[in-house]
């Protein structure tokens, strides 16, 4: 796994650098990677799990970083649908909102009444959503759609494959198939039997299923693809007890990992001479954590660091290209639990009361135990967010970022904004 991903970072960062332009560009591309419910505590256990206490994270190499500040309209902690809206439009809303205030439209500080991703396609720009999670998981969705209901995935993944991007990853094969037709994994449960695999099709999209699929194209040959790697998400973000009962993984193994799939994004958006704007979210960092499957946590940053390095050597090849990450809220409230033996409090490799994680070992060689707690009943908190980012105009990250400002940030980089306050 260690060395597909290292060889697919050599091939971004190749591709890349044969299109950096001679002058420092005015404005530049965006990569926004949303590792959803990750809080500085989770990236402490991540690097405690990955690479030891005294190791580093790709996280960690990005160089410049805010406090986030990501209070709603009506409540102080977000959600993930109205987190997206702010992200995606640049103004507050209620909690409950789906790419609108609650139920109204909205205009974006932009002051026109679209996302950033639309205004970017509109612009000419390429644009990739890539997600772990089904094709109407708000984190990418709300970049490219908008409803009153955010259970209403039919519609919500209409809009997506109509919008126009020119890479759309992730999974929700049964959202995309007619009620009851045979899909690659599973059977389609739309209730308005559109089948939105044969619309991509017609639209110009190449589709395919698993890793090998997607790892196989011909990137100088494909210009639109949409990727449906899982019947439902591609991880099995269940409590530990209930996928081991069922011998389920915490990853589809045919599925590929988010940064396989930010690899293959990033080498088809930049052929485009406009400009691109990319979108990457790894869900099961939050649902994984509101399970309380530690293990799983555990695997979901692991592999969303691993696609900071994919974003790192992308963006470290080149002058133009903006990287930037932020959680909106902290899943379960994780922390890393220092203890000797199991407990009942905390939990270990299959769940609680059971065998200690050990981290990698120190700089002094020792390889210390620990366990994972989580202070939240299921769910989200406000937690310690921050913004951190790398490349192009990553001065433009101040030590205090509210949350409308993680959109002025993308929009002034690419297309040149000056927002007042």
């Amino acid at each position: 796994m260690h060395k597909m991903i290292q060889a697919l970072a050599l091939m971004v960062a190749f591709s890349s650098s044969l299109l950096v332009a001679d002058a420092e560009p005015q404005t530049g591309n965006v990569i926004f990677f949303h590792p959803d419910g990750a809080g500085v505590n989770h990236w402490n256990a991540a690097r405690i799990h990955t690479v030891g206490p005294d190791g580093e994270l790709n996280w960690d190499k990005l160089p410049a970083i805010g406090v986030y500040t990501g209070h709603m309209a009506d409540r102080l902690t977000a959600t993930s649908h109205g987190g997206a809206t702010v992200h995606s439009r640049g103004v507050k809303v209620q909690a409950d909102s789906f790419g609108l205030n609650g139920t109204e439209t909205i205009t974006a500080a932009s002051g026109v009444p679209q996302s950033i991703a639309q205004e970017a396609l509109a612009a000419g720009k390429a644009v990739a959503l890539v997600q772990t999670g089904h094709i109407g998981e708000p984190g990418t969705a709300v970049f490219l759609s908008a409803s009153e209901q955010r259970s209403d995935v039919d519609n919500i993944a209409r809009q997506v494959i109509e919008a126009g991007a020119q890479v759309i990853l992730g999974g929700g094969e049964k959202y995309l198939l007619p009620d009851g037709v045979e899909g690659r994994h599973g059977l389609g449960e739309r209730t308005d039997g559109t089948n939105l695999i044969t619309l991509a099709e017609s639209l110009g999209y190449t589709v395919v299923y698993t890793r090998e699929e997607l790892l196989g194209l011909d990137l100088n040959q494909t210009r639109k693809v949409l990727g449906v790697f899982a019947h439902n998400h591609t991880f099995n973000a269940n409590a530990t007890g209930i996928n081991l009962a069922n011998d389920l993984p915490p990853y589809n193994p045919d599925a590929p990992t988010v940064a396989e799939m930010t690899a293959v994004a990033l080498s088809l958006v930049s052929q485009d001479p406009d400009g691109f704007f990319v979108v990457v979210e790894e869900e099961a960092t939050d649902n994984f954590p509101n399970d309380r499957n530690a293990a799983g946590a555990l695997e979901a940053l692991a592999r969303a660091d691993q696609a900071f390095g994919i974003m790192l050597d992308f963006v470290n090849a080149r002058s133009d290209t903006l990287l930037i990450t932020a959680a909106d809220s902290d899943a379960g409230g994780l922390q890393v639990v220092s203890v000797e033996e199991e407990s009942p409090y905390v939990h270990g490799l299959f769940g609680p009361e059971t065998t200690l994680f050990t981290a990698p070992k120190d700089d002094r060689g020792v390889a210390l135990p620990f366990a994972i707690g989580f202070v939240a009943d299921g769910g989200d908190v406000s937690g310690g967010i921050l913004v951190r980012g790398a490349g192009f105009n990553r001065e433009l990250i101040t030590p205090l970022m509210d949350n409308t400002d993680v959109y002025k940030v993308m929009h002034t980089t690419l297309f040149g904004t000056s927002f007042k306050d």
